[in-house]
């Protein structure tokens, strides 16, 4: 869903904690150019950036300035030069900090992050390796080194990254969101949804990760409840013309034309030069037959972009509605040379063979779209109906994989966990690199806690993995309500989760840095239940905000409540402490 959009969305994660820097070592006595940059701080504090940096640079002219002094206020130049979009002048007042002051960490986490604004990723993870040699702490580098990773695809690294910035600081919701991005990138959609749950109870504005949480929820084969987080993340930024179009293509999954029309009108509204929109709209009006509408948006497009390809896709699919075959193999030619791996490119493609009877080509172009576009409902139904067999409900058990009445089988992309004991309860098995998960143990509850059980399975070996070291997940039930409550990282090599049972809840500090909280007895559910982290900070008398941790999968959350007087925040902001 948020396919067209990762780029931007990804931004946010390569953003570097530039303003963050590690403090450092004062001269001893006051001198001019100390107090100039701490001016400097407090103008680029109150969003004064030109001033800002006016101030740093006459700090800059103290002679009396020691080597270390002089490094830090380079570094804060360099800073701001990056926010002003000046990157070169950026890296070269980093670099004179650097030959002044090399043992200073917050050099190489900015420069880093500036690398990493001009594509420039593999020497950007370099600065970051050196700045977490020397502070091991450093939450920032962690966290922009794994969104360097992300960019090159490096997704289990990103993983491992994030979750080291979990674990020294596990509210920070920057890191948390990006390992969820970093998840959804590893087809973990159900892990995703539980770091974007911990980020969304944190701050329950963070609009970000409403969408990407929704993106996740689209992977899952939940697209109302993915409507319901952009329809959240709407009310936060209702001028976001890309949140309208995401939550377009989710009423999409659902059949909703209508609604997703909508919301595509609406986006273009907000910008009328968004070429997604125009092409998404005109998608949708080819889908109902309003052809008027649609060869309008197609012609504004192209008029925008010459190489939409989106248009031509849309333009080749109302050809071949309209009975002008050769006209639409033509249109979808032109697309693919353009972009011949675009899901809807791709899929027009394939409408296009199987109305001319070449089934041996239509199911292989189905089949592309599926590798692109796993959550494509149009696609895996068409590949249905040529094959007789539908792909998605395909099950193949996993011989010597299971344990006691529990079978492993794999349906789709999925595995799953399980018994014809318990025929209403399915626990889905997410792994690294999609391994073939192993059940280890099967586990029920002491009285009076028998309602609860716990199977465990292995999960694969992390990234960058000590020798002989795997990951162990527990999936936690409640029997007495056929539900999975959650799945969550146990053990990593030697490390393994904390659990306590106490009268009336469990509280499970995970290896991935997070604690979730479950009721275990009691007169009904609570309306939310925070994390134990968030209990401990705020007391038991605190508003509990966001998707309490413990709802099972496939559960809707309750209504959000909103903080009063609270502009809504970007991951930038999280990131840059804004």
């Amino acid at each position: 869903m948020l396919t067209r959009h990762r780029v931007r969305i990804l931004s946010f994660f390569i953003a570097a904690s530039i303003a963050a820097n590690l403090a450092a070592p004062a001269p001893t006595a006051a001198q001019d150019g100390p107090r100039l940059a701490q001016e400097g701080a407090r103008l680029q504090a109150q969003g004064q950036l030109d001033q800002a940096l006016g101030m740093l640079t006459e700090a800059l002219n103290d002679t009396r300035l020691t080597n270390d002094r002089r490094a830090a206020i380079l570094t804060d130049r360099g800073a701001l030069l990056a926010r002003l979009n000046q990157p070169k002048a950026a890296i070269e007042d980093f670099n004179r900090a650097v030959q002044l002051y090399p043992e200073y960490p917050a050099i190489y986490n900015n420069r880093g992050s500036t690398l990493l604004t001009l594509g420039l990723a593999r020497e950007a993870i370099k600065d970051f390796d050196r700045a977490i040699v020397l502070a091991p702490g450093y939450v920032a580098a962690y966290n922009n080194r794994a969104g360097a990773r992300l960019l090159l695809g490096q997704h289990d690294g990103a993983i491992a990254d994030f979750t080291r910035a979990i674990e020294l600081a596990p509210e920070t919701v920057a890191a948390l969101a990006g390992r969820g991005r970093a998840q959804l990138a590893s087809r973990r959609p159900l892990a995703a949804q539980r770091d974007l749950t911990h980020a969304l109870a944190t701050d329950n504005r963070f609009a970000v990760a409403y969408r990407l949480r929704a993106e996740a929820r689209i992977a899952a084969d939940r697209p109302s409840e993915a409507i319901e987080d952009l329809s959240r993340a709407i009310a936060f930024e209702p001028n976001n013309a890309e949140i309208y179009i995401e939550r377009g293509n989710a009423y999409l999954h659902t059949d909703n034309i209508g609604a997703a029309l909508k919301d595509f009108s609406r986006a273009i509204e907000i910008d009328g030069q968004s070429i997604p929109a125009l092409e998404a709209r005109a998608l949708a009006n080819v889908k109902v037959d309003a052809t008027n509408d649609a060869e309008a948006d197609i012609a504004r497009a192209l008029e925008l972009s010459p190489r939409s390809t989106g248009a031509m896709a849309a333009r080749a699919q109302l050809y071949l509605n309209t009975g002008q075959p050769d006209l639409s193999r033509r249109e979808i030619e032109r697309a693919m040379k353009l972009t011949p791996n675009r899901p809807e490119v791709l899929l027009v493609k394939a409408n296009i063979e199987a109305a001319s009877g070449k089934r041996d080509e239509a199911v292989q172009s189905y089949q592309a779209v599926l590798t692109e576009q796993p959550t494509s409902r149009e696609a895996a139904n068409a590949l249905a109906r040529l094959t007789g067999t539908d792909e998605r409900n395909e099950t193949v058990e996993l011989r010597g994989q299971g344990i006691e009445h529990w079978r492993v089988i794999k349906r789709g992309w999925n595995f799953l966990a399980v018994s014809d004991q318990l025929p209403r309860i399915s626990i889905p098995l997410e792994t690294i690199q999609n391994a073939p998960p192993k059940l280890v143990e099967y586990e029920i509850g002491k009285p009076p806690n028998t309602h609860i059980a716990v199977l465990r399975f292995t999960a694969g070996p992390p990234a960058a993995p000590v020798s002989g070291e795997t990951v162990q997940y527990a999936a936690i039930l409640d029997l007495s309500q056929s539900v999975v409550l959650a799945v969550l990282p146990e053990r990593r090599g030697q490390k393994q989760a904390n659990w306590n049972w106490e009268d009336n809840r469990l509280v499970v500090t995970a290896v991935d840095g997070l604690t979730d909280e479950f009721p275990l007895r009691g007169g009904g559910r609570p309306a939310a239940v925070a994390s134990a982290s968030q209990q401990r900070r705020a007391g038991n008398d605190a508003p509990r905000y966001g998707t309490p941790t413990w709802l099972p999968f496939g559960t809707a959350p309750p209504q959000q409540q909103r903080r009063a007087g609270r502009q809504p925040k970007t991951l930038f902001d999280m990131i840059f402490g804004n």
